[in-house]
């Protein structure tokens, strides 16, 4: 079953990987100890075997052996686990001498005598080890006989039962503390997490000002605390954008309503000639069609806002874009004698629509600010890393304390002009939307009483065209 229990599935993990490890070292050690155990006895029979050989090459012969075992005796007393056997090579194999009571029957019938020294294991009758070594020995005579000797390993079957048995009570004690190490240090490593949660438990809708803090985190949380709040940032921002423009929505839509009512309930306070009742609805007219511009704009900003929008980019001409707009505002300009100027083409990435409705925003707001007989400048140009459209007009220009909001919606420097002429408040914030769209911005400078220029800054495009399309004409309307 699975815990949903974080820090006991991370002990539970550490505790089995721990567990294991004990276990395979445990292992290892008692393989290990076994071998080494192994190595000594060999070893041990070897050197008993050596000093047999000399011994036996130092003047005896089979009868000897019989007579004077002495030295061959004072090799093997002494030592309670060691057994000699000497047997003769004649065709009855007589037993020349027998040193210690380990029977060696399974030696002799289960080893054919050979030169070189040769080991067998094997259990005695009781079950314990015993290793045994055997080689074919030559006499000072000439004559070979077969020495056998065995070494009882009942000590090193002791030695390696005590460890098992110190391992199998030592082992659960082990387990426990690992077990419970790795608890505690899942839950030190994971304490952090409970900021994580007090904060998240703190932030709602009406207060996103709380923050994680980063002191002391591991890199990996560090990380993680980082990432959420940029994150909270990003949300604190956007409900406040949202609650601001929800502000100003229901400021911007209360002056027409009210003034919506206010002509209605005057036009219907008592009987009037048909020509006022017309005033009246031709007046609430002009009061409709500026809420329902307002509410196309809105949805426009939404529209833009979306990443969808994306999908009908192409390749468009910065210049022959500006040069429809400016025909489709020539007769506004002439009446107010303003002459629209258009110098520079290039190619950027975007959407022939939304480019030509940035353009046509810029370019109204212009002929609206510019005094009679002057002209507008309509500015193409082509840098390093980016493209650049600006609309210029001289005027009474814009204070520079304006200039940082004039592209937040329903921000207005002069509210009274603006709504006197029917503005909604969202054609500049429509316009850095377009260009949040495009990857680009929008920008504004100007010199109060001198000159005001908006520039829209497109990113240079990878693809653009070789060629440049054909600059377009001046366009002069007088």
């Amino acid at each position: 079953m699975r815990t949903s229990s974080l820090s006991m599935r991370l002990g539970l993990t550490v505790s089995l990987m721990g567990a294991g490890l004990v276990v395979l070292l445990a292992t290892l050690a008692y393989l290990a100890l076994t071998h080494e155990l192994e190595k000594l006895a060999r070893k041990g029979l070897e050197s008993k075997m050596e000093q047999i050989q000399h011994s036996l090459a130092m003047g005896l012969d089979t009868h000897g052996i019989k007579a004077r075992p002495h030295s061959l005796l004072d090799l093997v007393m002494g030592h309670d686990n060691f057994y000699l056997t000497i047997v003769g090579t004649a065709p009855d194999n007589a037993v020349l001498l027998s040193v210690g009571a380990k029977p060696q029957e399974p030696l002799l019938t289960d080893y054919s005598p050979r030169e070189t020294l040769g080991y067998l294991n094997w259990e005695d009758q009781d079950g314990n080890q015993v290793l045994s070594a055997s080689s074919l020995m030559r006499l000072a005579s000439g004559e070979r006989v077969r020495v056998l000797l065995s070494l009882d390993r009942r000590d090193d079957q002791a030695l390696l039962s005590a460890y098992l048995r110190a391992t199998l009570i030592a082992l659960p004690m082990l387990l426990t503390l690992i077990g419970m190490g790795a608890w505690g240090l899942v839950q030190r490593g994971l304490a952090p997490l409970k900021q994580f949660s007090h904060v998240a438990a703190q932030v709602t809708t009406q207060d996103l000002t709380h923050r994680l803090s980063i002191d002391n985190l591991p890199k990996e949380l560090g990380e993680l605390a980082q990432s959420i709040n940029v994150m909270l940032n990003r949300l604190d921002a956007g409900v406040q954008q949202l609650s601001q423009f929800s502000d100003d929505l229901a400021h911007e839509l209360r002056a027409p309503l009210t003034n919506l009512m206010g002509k209605a309930q005057v036009t219907l306070s008592r009987e009037r000639p048909s020509e006022e009742y017309k005033a009246g609805l031709e007046s609430c007219t002009e009061e409709m069609e500026r809420l329902s511009r307002m509410v196309s704009d809105m949805l426009f900003l939404a529209q833009v806002s979306h990443p969808a929008a994306r999908a009908g980019f192409g390749t468009v001409s910065l210049g022959a874009e500006a040069q429809r707009v400016m025909e489709l505002f020539a007769l506004s300009a002439e009446d107010k004698h303003v002459t629209l100027n258009l110098r520079g083409d290039a190619w950027v990435t975007g959407d022939r629509l939304m480019i030509q409705r940035a353009i046509s925003n810029l370019l109204s707001n212009a002929i609206r600010h510019t005094p009679e007989g002057s002209s507008v400048l309509l500015l193409v140009e082509t840098y390093d890393q980016s493209v650049s459209l600006s609309v210029g007009n001289p005027g009474r220009g814009i204070e520079a304390h304006h200039l940082p909001h004039l592209f937040e919606r329903f921000y207005r420097a002069d509210s009274s002009r603006t709504r006197a002429e029917g503005g909604t408040g969202l054609g500049l914030a429509i316009v850095q939307s377009i260009m949040h769209l495009h990857q680009g911005h929008a920008d504004v400078s100007s010199q109060p009483g001198r000159f005001t220029r908006f520039s829209l800054v497109f990113p240079l495009p990878c693809d653009a065209p070789t060629g440049t399309a054909p600059a377009a004409p001046a366009r002069s309307a007088t």
